[in-house]
């Protein structure tokens, strides 16, 4: 169980009578529903449980909570991404990645679409802080996977690691893309499937079979 958090005391007040994690994820979800423009202030509060002075007491503005919420987004819902770096070989991270992607914006649960790509998608010049940090972080994320790919001696042939990462991450915003327009997850995990035997050809495993035994059966 995740531990929780009260928010510290302001300075010469008492301490805040509500649960900072627990705000966090419900203003995580408003942002991931509406997009950063689409969620307005009292919707964040609503959704929070708490007024609009405790909300940018404890947070800030609204920009300032959405780059906490990223923050917050980076270590849970997508935090399948970082853990696909680990894999030992390019077919497995690109499996995770493609197939995590499915999960992330379409699964059960979980509202539709990326919060990065979503969130701050048609923005205007007043959401212009908040589009720079979702950039980042996405641009950070490519950086991150070409360092990893930098390490793996299974690339597809001729690929350099400059070419496999921001395609896989095209690859992933697609999907993002189609699960925010409403794309069923069975038809998105079909599209993850096909994707896959693009990028590793014969080496992608039939995940409709389901999981390989220790006999590769």
């Amino acid at each position: 169980m995740p531990l929780r958090r009260r928010s510290p005391a302001p300075p010469g007040g008492r301490p805040r009578a509500f649960d900072v994690d627990a705000a966090l994820d419900r203003a995580l979800d408003v942002f991931w529903r509406h997009g950063y423009e689409g969620a307005s202030p009292a919707d964040l509060t609503g959704e929070m449980g708490i007024n609009k002075p405790s909300m940018y007491a404890a947070f800030g503005n609204k920009e300032d909570l959405f780059a906490k919420v990223l923050g917050r987004y980076l270590r849970g819902p997508a935090a399948f991404a970082e853990v696909a770096l680990a894999a030992p070989t390019f077919g497995e991270l690109a499996e995770r990645l493609i197939l995590g992607s499915v999960e992330l914006t379409a699964g059960d649960g979980t509202s539709r679409g990326c919060l990065t790509v979503k969130g701050v998608h048609a923005c205007g010049p007043g959401a212009e802080r908040a589009r720079r940090n979702a950039t980042a972080v996405r641009k950070a994320a490519v950086a991150a996977l070409r360092r990893r790919l930098e390490q793996l001696d299974d690339l597809p042939a001729g690929a350099e690691p400059a070419t496999p990462a921001p395609l896989l991450h095209t690859i992933t915003d697609g999907i993002a893309v189609q699960a925010a327009s409403g794309v069923p997850c069975v038809q998105l995990q079909r599209v993850a499937e096909a994707a896959l035997r693009l990028v590793l050809g014969d080496g992608v495993r039939d995940h409709s079979a389901g999981p390989r035994t220790s006999e590769g059966t």
